[in-house]
């Protein structure tokens, strides 16, 4: 850290993102694409601890072994980008390349704890703005635009993550199309029924393709409607799959069940944070 920095460690939680839904709706000359998606965060997710220190990271946690420790790791980056020196701990209790902003939650989480943001958040990476933010919203452009969505209900999730590892650009370039229609204008509902009514009409428009490129996707995917879920859909760009539940008593039902039948995969129920109410 610098002189401006705090003196003391400093921890910051770095929860899980969700892609409640997410409509791909172009793509721009450089390449990058056009989002438009409702983002969520969960009760689950890592932990990032900074300290004043030469430039390190040191990754604890059950997917501590799956994580390359590399200069080009986003904690690292995210530090580098504000020109911050620090000794970083991650503690990385979700899966790595799953689809739920683990790295990009990273990122964000050692800016926080920094407290300090770069002028272009983005080019961290596209769900670096929102987890920034952290909270639910509806993100836009290539991740650039967000519109908070006060009031939103929580909800009682399942993931499971079949622990096949989905590269983004691979399920990006194995779409079919790219110019879907925009996500509908979301909804002001005030309970868990009505949010998961309005999200049946929604889409992920990536899980046609990662279900191409990872079959086990569609299974994860069967064993969420199987177990009672409301509704079942992928994160993000994959694998981790998730299913909605009418209460935490059932969702932790599912969860036992699911890992029951399938031993290898990564199961867990949790509930979403509460959106920050709208203002009068």
């Amino acid at each position: 850290m610098t002189a401006a920095s705090h003196d003391a460690a400093r921890s910051e939680p770095a929860p899980a993102k969700i892609n409640l839904a997410l409509h791909v709706t172009g793509q721009r000359a450089d390449g990058y694409h056009l989002l438009d998606s409702l983002v969520v965060f969960t009760e689950l997710g890592d932990r990032v601890t900074v300290a004043p220190g030469p430039q390190s990271l040191t990754v604890t946690g059950p997917f501590a072994a799956d994580l390359p420790v590399d200069g080009d790791n986003l904690c690292l980056r995210a530090a580098r980008s504000v020109g911050a020196e620090c000794a970083i701990t991650l503690h990385k209790a979700l899966p790595v390349a799953s689809g739920i902003g683990g790295g990009s939650a990273d990122a964000a989480a050692v800016l926080r704890a920094l407290g300090r943001r770069p002028t272009r958040p983005e080019a961290l990476g596209a769900d670096v703005p929102v987890c920034l933010a952290g909270i639910p919203a509806r993100m836009r452009g290539v991740g650039e635009v967000i519109d908070p969505l006060p009031g939103l209900p929580a909800l009682d999730l399942v993931l499971v993550n079949p622990r096949v590892a989905l590269s983004t650009p691979a399920v990006f370039n194995a779409l079919d199309r790219r110019d879907n229609p925009p996500m509908p204008e979301p909804p002001h509902v005030a309970d868990a029924a009505g949010l998961t009514e309005w999200l049946a009409g929604t889409r992920n428009d990536l899980q046609p393709a990662a279900i191409r490129l990872a079959p086990a996707v569609a299974e994860a995917l069967s064993a969420l409607e199987a177990a009672g879920a409301r509704l079942v859909r992928m994160s993000g760009s994959g694998a981790t799959c998730f299913g909605i539940f009418e209460g935490e008593t059932a969702a932790q039902a599912a969860a036992a069940a699911i890992a029951a039948a399938h031993p290898g995969w990564w199961v867990v129920a949790t509930r979403t944070l509460p959106s920050p109410a709208a203002p009068r």
